[in-house]
């Protein structure tokens, strides 16, 4: 069956998106994204050789850019500013390459989205030609803002970042993917495979992860548990589940015709 996930109007077979932070080395990060089976890998332009070091280990070598899409984020920034110039960065060293996380922090102990600056540096890089994929809160109508923007992806957090709590509020990522017709991925605070499973089946496009793999105590095998679940749960979704009934119990086995009834 194809079902893709369509971002900027490319397509990718997987649905699981991962960060390369927080690994023991580049060859442990490799075999995470293996493992994982995610296509679109997230790269902290502000923390990470791909060149702009020559004398340090590369990432594009156990990463290369025609095996995976690099998805250049700005991890660390605080202010509008400090992330276009970071983004416009990425592009250099990327030779070019458009698709791009934004994340605008509002402090360094929470790391919740500073969601005016998001904004006011989403307009910027889309007017410039990037295809923005915007971290922000799980606020239905500044999502909806990033979209009319012309954000590719939306990434509302399902808790705070690293945090592996879970996801906190379900109405709100349901009302966000009520109305925003550009992919919801969920961003920020998965833990276990089962939060990602659950994201799916609230109908979220897709989930992005990073410390829940890099910090698990097998990160590898963690990586294969994470691609089971988000595969399960968008299975689900699709399958439909059945509707919740209070307080009326409905057999397996129907009741009539029973033997000596």
């Amino acid at each position: 069956m194809n079902d893709f996930l369509t971002i900027a109007g490319k397509d990718y077979a997987s649905r699981l998106l991962a960060g390369t932070g927080k690994y023991r080395d580049f060859a442990q990060t490799r075999a995470a994204m293996e493992a994982c089976g995610a296509e679109i890998v997230t790269v902290a332009i502000r923390r990470t050789n791909l060149g702009q070091n020559p004398d340090e280990p590369n990432l594009l070598n156990f990463l290369p850019p025609g095996r995976f899409t690099l998805l250049p984020n700005t991890a660390g920034c605080f202010t509008a500013e400090e992330a276009i110039r970071t983004l416009r960065l990425a592009r250099e060293l990327l030779d070019g390459a458009a698709l791009v996380k934004l994340e605008v922090l509002g402090d360094a102990q929470s790391l919740y989205p500073n969601m005016p600056e998001t904004l006011k540096a989403a307009e910027i890089l889309v007017k410039e030609g990037f295809q923005v994929m915007a971290y922000c809160a799980d606020d239905p109508i500044q999502a909806k803002m990033l979209e009319d923007i012309g954000c590719a992806a939306i990434m509302p957090l399902a808790s705070l970042i690293g945090s592996g709590m879970g996801i906190l509020n379900p109405w709100n990522l349901a009302l966000i993917i009520e109305r925003i017709n550009v992919p919801v991925i969920v961003d920020a605070g998965v833990g276990t495979p089962s939060d990602a499973t659950i994201a799916m089946e609230l109908g979220c496009d897709g989930v992005l992860m990073n410390t829940a793999i890099a910090a698990a105590k097998d990160p590898v095998r963690m990586a294969g548990a994470m691609k089971k679940a988000v595969e399960a749960g968008r299975e689900a979704w699709l399958a439909g589940r059945m509707p919740k009934k209070a307080y009326l119990a409905d057999p397996s086995s129907p009741l009539a015709g029973l033997i000596g009834s």
